[in-house]
Formats: structure tokens, sequence, C-alpha cells
């Protein structure tokens, strides 16, 4: 019965769908299963006895000799999963090439294996979850991207309002901590309803997502630009004082106004009015009162005669 037992065990073992060796507190090779045989190309009698480094020197020695230690000095289970560190061994998977990942990915467990409560050797199992981690790197992208669209302007591909908010709150309270300079511009299209009304609304949707495009190119890096709704938009300038950022503001003027908008071969001339305001200590008391100085400022910019920059005073 005992040998029987034996028998099946070591079937058992060696047909198991996991990867499964042992090593002993020198990180000796005491166990080596078909799975890792296959995997590997190294059968048994080439790794057991000798170091698992000697056999495999581009395992990560520090961290595979922390967790072993660990287990020996604890006598506990330890854990490691794919989203730790993807792979163990660099094994071949069976899976798309278009699946974004070079190895198998690997979930690893290392079991204290005991005797009279002292361990003996340290069991460790490889299992394979490459379809579950390429599964789960599809959702975080869909997620990604849902997020993204969630985030943007439906027409021009730019910051949203709600986005554009949530940012300046952020960088509003940024400032408010640690000071510096903090600008704003606001802008929006000089006589769009006319636009509508000549040339149509998917001119004018054309108009819109052309200018933003122009204005992208303008800005920095760093600044963030947003639809605010209709034709007006709004760009956020972090660590710009008030002066630099009226440069900046007849930058997009004239990015915007220097050259019609060709739509089917329709020249369509376009202008903007732009409004800038800057956070002031002891004045400004919130993002939105930087809002309305900016505001107020491009209402300024229209009733001077429009297609021009007025910074707040």
């Amino acid at each position: 019965m005992k040998e029987m037992q034996h028998v099946l065990s070591e079937l058992v073992i060696e047909r198991v769908g996991f990867g499964i060796f042992v090593l002993d507190r020198d990180l000796n090779v005491v166990m080596w299963n078909r799975f890792m045989q296959d995997h590997s190309g190294k059968t048994a009698e080439q790794v057991i006895g000798k170091p698992i480094f000697v056999s495999f020197p581009e395992l990560p020695r520090a961290w595979l000799t922390r967790k072993v230690e660990s287990v020996f000095q604890l006598g506990s289970f330890a854990f490691s999963s794919w989203e730790q560190r993807p792979y163990l061994f660099k094994f071949d998977h069976d899976r798309p090439i278009t699946g974004g990942v070079d190895y198998m990915q690997q979930d690893c467990t290392f079991m204290p294996l005991t005797r009279e409560r002292e361990v003996m050797a340290v069991c460790v199992t490889i299992s394979d979850v490459t379809h579950a981690s390429m599964m789960q790197r599809s959702r975080d992208d869909a997620v990604t991207q849902l997020q993204q669209f969630a985030d943007r302007d439906g027409l021009t591909g730019i910051a949203n309002r709600r986005y554009f908010e949530l940012r300046l709150r952020d960088e509003f309270a940024r400032w408010q901590r640690y000071g510096g300079e903090m600008s704003m511009l606001l802008f929006d299209l000089d006589h769009f309803k006319a636009i509508n009304d000549k040339f149509g609304h998917l001119v004018g949707d054309t108009v819109l997502r052309v200018m933003a495009e122009r204005v992208a190119k303008a800005v920095r890096a760093q600044d963030l630009f947003g639809r605010f709704g209709g034709e007006e938009f709004v760009l956020l300038l972090p660590c710009t004082a008030l002066a630099e950022a009226m440069v900046v503001a007849e930058k997009v003027r004239i990015a915007i106004c220097q050259t019609p908008i060709d739509v089917n071969g329709t020249p369509v001339p376009v202008s903007a009015s732009v409004g800038g305001a800057s956070a002031r200590l002891d004045i400004t008391s919130s993002y939105e009162a930087l809002i309305n100085e900016a505001d107020a400022a491009l209402y300024t910019a229209k009733r001077q005669g429009r297609n021009r920059s007025v910074g707040f005073a």
C-alpha cells in the first residue's frame, strides 16, 4: 500500500500542470518535476544536486535568496504574484505574441517542508498565469481608455470642463500650499454663431477641431488645455506669471487667426478674444475666483473690439 502511495505521489508530481522544485538550505536543487524540465529544457539529472544559480544564472539571485531564507527562518509560506514580479524563470508561453508579454507570467508559492518543526527544505511551485495576466492587462487598458474618454471633449479631444476643473482645483491647492506663480487664459472664437449660421454646424465643428489642434501645438506640454463649452476654451499655465501668460495669450491668438481655416475648399476666417488672470496671494480666494477674473478680462477684450488679449488688472 505504501509503495502504491509513493508511486502515485510521484506520478502526480510529474504530471501536474504547474512547476515544482525543491531547494535545500544551500539552494541546491533537490527535486525537479516534468513541468520544470519541459519548460526549462533541463532535465532533473542536469539540475538536481547543484545550486539553482549554477543551472540558471539569470535568476534574480538576491530576491530568490531572500524569499527562500525567509521561509527557512519563519517556517511559513511566502508568495509572489505576476503583478509583483512577472516571472521567475524565462519560460516561453503558448499565447499569441500580440498579447504583449515576452515570457510566461508566473505566480510563485514558497512552501516550507518540515520535519519535527524544523524546515528541511523549501518547495517552490510555479503556476502559469499568462492567460489571466493578459486578460487583466486588457481590462486595465480598457478601464484606462474609458477614463481617458471620460476626461476628454468628444469633438476636439482635449480636456473637457469636468476634468479641467478637477485639475485646476488640484493645481490651485498646490499653489496655495507652496506658492509660486499660476495663471490661466480663457478665450473664445469671435462671432462663432455667425459662422454656424452662414456655413452650418458641421463646418462650425470643423472650425472648433482645427482651432483646438492649432492651440495644442502652440502650448507647452505642462500646460492643460480644455474646452469649457461651446466655443469657449481655457488654458491652465502652472508656474507662470501673468506677464508670461499674456505672451502665451498672444501666441494662441495669432495661431488661431493667422490663417483662415479651410473647410472643403472654403476659407473660413477665425479670430479669438483672450482673457488672462493670475493667482495672487491674499487676494485670490479660490480657483472659481480665478476663473471669474479670467472671464472678466475676456469680456473686456470683447468690449474693446475682439481679436485681442487682455489681462485682468
